[in-house]
C-alpha cells in the first residue's frame, strides 16, 4: 500500500536486482524501525528506576521484533506462528501497544521531559539513514506509523494462500523482491475476480491503520513545532500519511467492489456507487502524493502507483455510469451512456499504460497478470463500450459526438478510518 524512502535523497540504484522476481500485488510500505535508547542517561536524575526500567524493556522489545519482522520480509517463506503462539506482526503490534501508555507519560500536560531523550528510526529500505529527533511526540507519531504499518501488513497477509504443513506461507509468486527487500504482500483477487473469504477481515486491518494514521495527522502531528515538522523523514510528512491513509480506504472500497461484482444481487446503482467512491478516496490520495518532492525511486514509485489506481478507479466508475445511463429512453441519455463508455475505455488506457510505468520504474518490478476487479472489468469495458456506440449509432444516424464525458455522480464516502484514542497513560507514572 506505497512506499517511500526515509530521505529525499537518491538511493544507491547500483544493488543487486535479483533474477527471481515475483508478483507485486499490493505496494506496502516498508518498515520504520527504532534504534536502540539509553533511558538510564537521559531520564536517570527525573524517573525511577522502576520506570526507566518498564520504559526500556517494553521499547527494546519494539527494536528487537520490528529488527525481525524487517528480516523475516525478505525471506521467501514466512512462518506462520512465533514460539509465543501468535503471529510475528501480531507479537509486534501488542507490543507496541504495551510501549505506547508508558511512552505517553513523557508528553503528559505539564511534562518536562519531552525534549529529554533522543529517540532514533530509520527505515527498512534505507537503513544508511536514520532520523534523530528529541521530542517525544516524534516518537508517539513513528509508533502509530509503525502500527498502521503492522496493520496494512497484516491485511495484505489474511489474503495470501493459507499455511502449508511446514507451517510456512506458500506466496505462489505473491511476494515481490525489490532490490534484495521482499515488498509484500497479498492476492487482491489476483487470477479470477472471484472474491476470497479473507475480504472482511482484510478491510478491516486496512480500516483500522487508516485509523491509526487519521489520529496521527489530527492529534500528534500539530503536536510537533513547526522547524521540526521541517525534519521529519518523509514517510511521516503529513502528504505521505494523508495518500496511505486514503489509499488504504481506496483499496478497501476496491474489495467491497470486487464482492459486489460477484453477488448476483448487487444492482448497477450499487456497483456504480461503490466504483465512485473509490475514485474519490484515490482522487485524494493522488493529490497529497503529487505534491510532494518525492526524488527517490520508491517515492516516485509510490507516485506511479498511486496514479495507476486513480486511473483505475475511474475506469470502473465511468463504466458503471454509462450502464446506468444506457438504461435511460432518450437520445441525450443514451449519447451520453457512450460517451461515458468511451471514457472508460480512455482511462483504462491510460490504466495500462502507467502500470507499465510503475513497473518499469526503479526498483524493477515484474507485471503481473491483470487482476482485482480490473480482471473482469477489463473485458467489459472494452466489449461494452464497442457495442453500446454501434447500437446508438444505428439508433441515430443523426449522432452528435458528446466530446466531454458526463460528470460523476458526487456521493459521499461511506468508509472511514476507524476511531483510535490514545490510552490513558501507565500507572506507574502516578
Amino acid at each position: 500500500m506505497g512506499c517511500s524512502l526515509s530521505t529525499l535523497e537518491d538511493v544507491d540504484q547500483n544493488r543487486r536486482i535479483p533474477k527471481n522476481v515475483g508478483e507485486l500485488v499490493v505496494f506496502v510500505p516498508g518498515l520504520r524501525i527504532p534504534k536502540p535508547v539509553n533511558f538510564s542517561q537521559s531520564l536517570g536524575d527525573n524517573l525511577s528506576k522502576s520506570l526507566i526500567e518498564r520504559l526500556s524493556g517494553l521499547r527494546t522489545r519494539v527494536v528487537v521484533l520490528a529488527s525481525q519482522e524487517a528480516q523475516t520480509a525478505v525471506k521467501p517463506k514466512r512462518k506462520a506462528a512465533t514460539q509465543h503462539g501468535g503471529s510475528m506482526l501480531s507479537d509486534l503490534q501488542q507490543s507496541l501497544e504495551d510501549y505506547l501508555p508508558v511512552l505517553l507519560g513523557l508528553v503528559k500536560e505539564g511534562s518536562k521531559l519531552q525534549n529529554s531523550v533522543k529517540f532514533v528510526w530509520v527505515n527498512q529500505e534505507d537503513d544508511t539513514e536514520e532520523t534523530a529527533i528529541s521530542n517525544a511526540w516524534y516518537e508517539v507519531l513513528s509508533v502509530l506509523h509503525l502500527m498502521a504499518m503492522v496493520s496494512f501488513s497484516q491485511a495484505n497477509l489474511s489474503l495470501l494462500p493459507k499455511t502449508s504443513s511446514d507451517g510456512c506461507q506458500q506466496t505462489d509468486g505473491a511476494i515481490i523482491y525489490f532490490c534484495g527487500l521482499v515488498t509484500c504482500l497479498g492476492v487482491w483477487n489476483l487470477f479470477s475476480r472471484k472474491m476470497t473469504t479473507p475480504a472482511v477481515p482484510t478491510v478491516g486491518w486496512a480500516t483500522n491503520g487508516a485509523g491509526y494514521l487519521d489520529f496521527a495527522l489530527n492529534h500528534v502531528l500539530p503536536q510537533l513545532p513547526a522547524e521540526l515538522r521541517k525534519d521529519l523523514p518523509v514517510d511521516l510528512a503529513e502528504g505521505v500519511l494523508q495518500a496511505l491513509c486514503q489509499q488504504a480506504l481506496g483499496q478497501s472500497v476496491d474489495i467491497q467492489l470486487g464482492m459486489a461484482i460477484d453477488c448476483t444481487k448487487a444492482t448497477l446503482a450499487v456497483k456504480r456507487r461503490l466504483a465512485c467512491e473509490m475514485v474519490k478516496y484515490w482522487h485524494q490520495a493522488h493529490d497529497n502524493i503529487v505534491k510532494l518532492p518525492l526524488t527517490s525511486v520508491w517515492g516516485e514509485k509510490h507516485q506511479l502507483y498511486v496514479k495507476w489506481k486513480y486511473d483505475e478507479a475511474q475506469a470502473a466508475a465511468y463504466y458503471y455510469h454509462g450502464l446506468i445511463l444506457d438504461e435511460g429512453n432518450t437520445e441525450k441519455s443514451h449519447l451520453m451512456a457512450v460517451s461515458a463508455l468511451r471514457a472508460a475505455e480512455e482511462f483504462l488506457k491510460e490504466n495500462k499504460k502507467e502500470c507499465e510505468a510503475f513497473h518499469t520504474t526503479p526498483p524493477i518490478s515484474k507485471n503481473p497478470p491483470i487482476w482485482g476487479t480490473m480482471k473482469y472489468l477489463s473485458e467489459k469495458i472494452v466489449k461494452d463500450a464497442s457495442s453500446k456506440g454501434r447500437i446508438n449509432q444505428d439508433l441515430y444516424s443523426h449522432e452528435r459526438v458528446i466530446e466531454t464525458a458526463p460528470v460523476l455522480p458526487d456521493f459521499s464516502v461511506a468508509l472511514k478510518p476507524d476511531e483510535y484514542q490514545l490510552p490513558p497513560n501507565d500507572p506507574l507514572w502516578n
